[in-house]
């Protein structure tokens, strides 16, 4: 199998993965807003979820992303050392979980009632499972991705998602509330995990015959390649979840439901450009091994130009249409987050170049560079939350969110550029193309929006933007029917 079909067929399966775990996220989204729980407890449950993904970062660090970083060099190479490999970061893994999960469960009262919300606190003491099984359906997936068996990877995650669905679910109807549905989070990355360290122990670890003695440095150089890569996911985490932290410290839960609702939906959206980026990035690491740029540079021009064709037109009808359908889906009691969502539209199509670009950086040895440029934009971010939130509210959170990501993804673009050396003027016309037609597909919408009021027109004035969209693409040529034909096939 070549390289492009290996892939397309990788792409496939994780999207298909994303499918699933989005679809599951998305009906425990709607099923808990809509029906189970007011705003109020919404709202409280991702706070929780919020401030422990915080508190997840001394309990990871970067040794996930690293290991998968050097499996998928070592796999080649030297595969001998995988195991030990796998070995130093899963003992890493166990001893940093243990001291972040102690002292958790010692202050959590404490962390509960200095971040201004009491009651939070059984949400803290149950989080220490919740970080335990969270850490190790995570690292599953990264370790699928480094051995570029991405099946699995997505295997994992679709479990996960169906699981914490149908356990979250079925703890609300149980009457625990918001913390059943914590409960169920952590069941479904229980099972996850299991699954996940299974086939990777059985599949992957112990197939590979163990060198002799473990490579002098390696661990060293693992290690050191973390510390970046601590630093940048440490700076993403923090500059996707402070937001929703400090809306709730400045604010109140129901600011918090509204405000993670609208970034939910926008996760939701971006399902295909993360599994393209999930999936493109090991073959970096092995073309930059290998003296293949020229392939990597078509291989990320493809992608751009396919993720801005898609989320550009995307983003622009999020925005028009967010009033209808937050309040047809969701309920009037959500209406308040309709700017929030408008406003995450745009970043959206960020977000979205990101995921394409990201995990590529760290697989091209330029993590240091990348934790950097995060590190800057989400001391930024938080700046500018701790400004914003308190003088215009919840929309203030959104508004720092793009103007902040907006920097970020500029510097990703151009240190790929350095590494890959671009075609930035078929880009930018490439762009410039998208936009146009994007302009006419807005003009559509917006004719049959204000006729909308029910659920079978929303969905009419969704398919009036896309078929529009679809035509205007091909006769431009920025779609090739076959092409997708054989991509679906």
């Amino acid at each position: 199998m070549n390289r492009a079909d290996h892939i397309v067929d990788g792409f496939k399966a994780t999207l298909l993965a994303r499918g699933i775990y989005m679809i599951s996220s998305a009906l425990l989204m709607f099923v808990l807003a809509r029906y189970l729980l007011e705003p109020g407890g919404y709202g409280a449950l991702y706070w929780a979820i919020g401030v422990l993904t915080i508190i997840q970062l001394f309990a990871d660090l970067g040794l996930s992303k690293s290991v998968a970083r050097y499996i998928s060099e070592y796999r080649e190479t030297d595969p001998g050392q995988v195991p030990y490999l796998i070995r130093s970061v899963i003992t890493a893994k166990i001893v940093l979980l243990t001291v972040v999960g102690y002292v958790l469960l010692l202050f959590h009262e404490q962390i509960a009632t200095a971040l201004g919300d009491p009651g939070a606190a059984p949400f803290l003491a149950a989080g220490v499972i919740y970080l335990v099984v969270f850490s190790l359906s995570t690292f599953a997936q990264v370790a699928f991705q480094g051995f570029n068996h991405l099946g699995y990877s997505a295997l994992v995650q679709a479990v996960s998602g169906t699981g914490r669905f149908l356990f979250a679910v079925a703890f609300v109807l149980a009457g625990l509330g918001a913390l059943g549905a914590f409960f169920g989070y952590i069941v479904g990355y229980a099972i996850s995990a299991t699954l996940g360290i299974g086939i990777l122990y059985y599949g992957f670890v112990r197939k590979h015959e163990r060198a002799d003695e473990y490579e002098e440095g390696l661990s060293r150089r693992l290690i050191e390649y973390s510390v970046p890569l601590t630093a940048t996911r440490s700076a993403n985490v923090i500059d996707k979840q402070i937001d929703i932290v400090l809306v709730g410290v400045f604010l109140n839960p129901a600011a918090v439901a509204f405000y993670t609702l609208a970034k939910q939906i926008s996760d939701f959206v971006l399902a295909p450009a993360e599994s393209l980026g999930f999936t493109i990035s090991p073959n970096f690491g092995e073309q930059k091994a290998a003296d293949q740029l020229e392939e990597a540079r078509r291989i990320y021009e493809t992608s751009l130009t396919n993720v801005l064709l898609l989320y550009i037109p995307a983003a622009v009808g999020l925005a028009i249409v967010a009033g209808p359908f937050l309040t047809l889906v969701f309920g009037s009691d959500y209406a308040a987050a309709v700017p929030v969502l408008q406003v995450l539209a745009g970043f959206v199509v960020l977000q979205a170049i990101t995921n394409l670009t990201s995990d590529s950086l760290d697989y091209l040895g330029r993590a240091r560079a990348r934790a950097v440029a995060k590190g800057g934009t989400a001391v930024a971010n938080f700046g500018l939350n701790i400004l914003l939130i308190p003088t215009i509210g919840v929309v203030g959170a959104a508004i720092a969110t793009v103007a902040t990501h907006s920097v970020y993804v500029a510097v990703n673009l151009y240190i790929v550029h350095t590494e890959l050396e671009l075609n930035v003027r078929r880009i930018a016309r490439t762009t410039g193309l998208v936009c146009g037609i994007t302009g006419v597909m807005a003009v559509a919408v917006l004719l049959v929006t204000p006729l909308v009021s029910s659920l079978f027109m929303l969905v009419g004035a969704i398919a009036v933007g896309t078929i529009t969209w679809g035509v205007l693409a091909v006769m431009s040529g920025l779609v090739d029917p076959g092409q997708v034909r054989s991509v679906i096939g």
